[in-house]
């Protein structure tokens, strides 16, 4: 039990006693004042021979033994307090024969009875006390808690027992090769120290989230063996002004005295943002913060094995002064990991968990591209769960495979109600898209065709390359544009009618076809220019605003040159599925009988006219 608990208990323990006090007294107050005899009342049962002794238990108190037939019954009386009983008696008539006949008795006084009877009536007096003590207590420990806002809220982690190495981190072999440099001043500085040689006294890690950058920076601290102080950027900042750069001064005090260590400061782009940005360019709190961060990093006392490792996802608004020499030294990126480090983080997360002989994860690397070590994670995880969820006793290939689909598009909606029509519809549409991509040459190959529902697609064609790209050429680009249409052009093909159900297609041809024109140079009316400056997030994917910089004329050359390439693309399609109409129908109602086909399946219906191909994932 810690002490706030003790000191609520206490309280509430000791308001018990006192209200179990109070009602003793009162009911001993409320017993005592039950029919009491008068003086006059004694006096008259004495003069009747009713009184065999009177007890005088103190000066006031007395108690009368009343005698009835051969029963004694005790009552309790008053007396004034100004004269004695005996006269008061002799007042109401009592003669001295009578009282000779009395037996008139003085009760000692009991020490404790005293001190018990004084306690029930001071406890209620010690409550209140007590309770005016804990009211106390608790501001003035209130005055504490405001003062300690200035106090660093990083969590320390010991480097004697690391949890995390470089063992643990795969995928990312360069940035670790970058940090090893850092894991070897912290062990050896000595080492450095006599060439000459200044270690860099910060690191920062770039890159999309979930690739890594929390668990490399443990890794570092791990293989050092020295203490890892860990905080978020957005935990200096409070509403009270100066609590920020108080925080940090306490923070890196805290290092320093365990020098040598490392902090890891996470998201720094909360406290980290460019000066001059706040409302109206005043000098805010998070201003504040971020100038005593610089000095510290670079203040007058340099002589300290303090490493600082950041992370964030958002460098282009940094400040300038932040990441200068001297303070960020190195930037490391990391990137998402291509197929070899996708099969090696996958490696990782396996560990500890039973795995079926049949299970690829070379070929799971392959048909993740663009996952990041999250990514992946979520993906062993959520093969573990279907395999407990199909009472299996280790994780499979279908988990597997299932997972990836899982993970990009949501869970199968199988109880979703749909007609026999639209079933059909939906059949021929994502039929046209496999038909059209395995009869391009230059088209990913088809992993799997399903109607089966995910997220808000009514079906899905999976496209999975063979191997990793990074350029896209025209004819690949063009190629993509064309089987993209191709469900489009089957459903006009066969119900000579259009649906809504190609508007996620239409809006991905359009984007695509815009990017080759405007962003690519791909366009031989408009050339090798690029039109209109974009603002974007350059590890997040999202464009924030774009900057118009040519006339009304070269808009509208741009929108002829789109309408063109989206244009020859669905011709390609329609002609296409016209050429292959037989193995339209055939792939149609296949989908229909079994609802999903695979790659291997798909191949036997209508083998590649061109062989075996490669490429970058879609989905349609």
């Amino acid at each position: 039990m810690n002490s706030r608990s003790s000191q609520s208990f206490f309280v509430y323990f000791l308001l018990l006693v006192a209200i179990g006090a109070m009602i003793f007294v009162g009911l001993r107050d409320n017993s005592n004042a039950v029919k009491p005899l008068t003086i006059s009342e004694v006096a008259r049962m004495i003069q009747g021979g009713q009184v065999a002794r009177i007890i005088i238990e103190s000066d006031d108190t007395i108690r009368v033994v009343k005698v009835n037939g051969s029963e004694e019954t005790a009552l309790e009386s008053r007396k004034e307090s100004d004269t004695t009983l005996i006269e008061q008696l002799r007042d109401y008539g009592v003669t001295p024969e009578q009282l000779a006949d009395m037996n008139i008795e003085v009760s000692a006084p009991s020490v404790w009875g005293g001190v018990l009877s004084g306690a029930l009536y001071l406890l209620p007096v010690l409550f209140m006390g007590g309770l005016l003590w804990f009211i106390f207590r608790q501001a003035q420990g209130s005055n504490n808690a405001a003062m300690s806002f200035g106090k660093s809220r990083a969590r320390m982690f010991s480097g004697e027992h690391p949890t995390v190495t470089f063992a643990d981190v795969a995928g990312a072999d360069e940035a670790k090769q970058e940090l090893a440099e850092i894991v070897e001043f912290l062990k050896e500085p000595q080492k450095f120290i006599q060439l000459g040689a200044r270690i860099p006294k910060g690191v920062l890690l770039v890159g999309p989230p979930g690739t890594g950058k929390t668990l490399l920076s443990k890794a570092v601290s791990g293989e050092a063996g020295v203490p890892f102080f860990s905080i978020s950027g957005s935990e200096f900042v409070e509403m009270f002004v100066g609590v920020g750069a108080s925080r940090v001064r306490d923070l890196f005090d805290q290092a320093k005295r365990h020098s040598p260590c490392i902090i890891f400061v996470d998201e720094i782009d909360a406290v980290g943002r460019q000066r001059g940005a706040g409302l109206g360019g005043s000098h805010d709190e998070r201003e504040q913060t971020l100038n005593q961060m610089l000095v510290e990093m670079d203040g007058f006392d340099t002589d300290t094995n303090v490493i600082i490792i950041a992370a964030t996802n958002r460098p282009d608004i940094l400040d300038p002064a932040l990441l200068r020499p001297g303070r960020f030294d190195r930037r490391v990126t990391l990137d998402r990991p291509d197929v070899k480090g996708r099969e090696a983080i996958l490696k990782v997360h396996v560990k500890g968990k039973p795995l079926e002989p049949n299970a690829d994860l070379a070929s799971v690397a392959r048909g993740t591209p663009g996952f990041a070590g999250a990514d992946l994670e979520n993906l062993v995880n959520e093969a573990a769960i279907l395999s407990a969820r199909r009472n299996k006793k280790s994780i499979g290939q279908p988990e597997l495979e299932e997972a990836i689909e899982r993970v990009v598009m949501g869970p199968e909606r199988k109880s979703r109600l749909i007609s026999d029509e639209e079933k059909r519809i939906i059949a021929y549409h994502e039929a046209g898209h496999a038909i059209v991509a395995n009869a391009i040459a230059e088209a990913d190959p088809v992993q799997k065709v399903t109607i089966v529902g995910r997220g808000q697609a009514g079906g899905v064609t999976w496209f999975r390359p063979d191997e990793d790209r990074i350029l896209m050429s025209r004819k690949k680009l063009i190629a993509t544009l064309a089987y993209a249409l191709g469900g489009r052009a089957a459903e006009e093909l066969i119900f000579d009618d259009i649906t809504s159900g190609a508007s996620n297609d239409i809006e991905q041809v359009t984007r695509m076809a815009r990017a080759m024109v405007t962003r690519l140079g791909m366009s031989a009316e408009l050339g090798t220019l690029v039109y209109g400056q974009k603002e974007e997030l350059i590890f997040l994917g999202r464009e924030i605003s774009e900057q118009r910089d040519y006339s009304e004329a070269v808009a509208e050359q741009i929108d002829r040159e789109v309408r063109k390439l989206v244009e020859d693309a669905y011709k390609q399609a329609r002609a296409l599925v016209k050429k292959y109409r037989k193995q339209l129908d055939i792939v149609a109602k296949k989908l229909l009988e079994v609802e999903s086909i695979t790659r291997e399946e798909f191949e036997q219906l209508f083998p590649p006219p061109f062989g075996k191909k490669s490429g970058t994932p879609q989905l349609m």
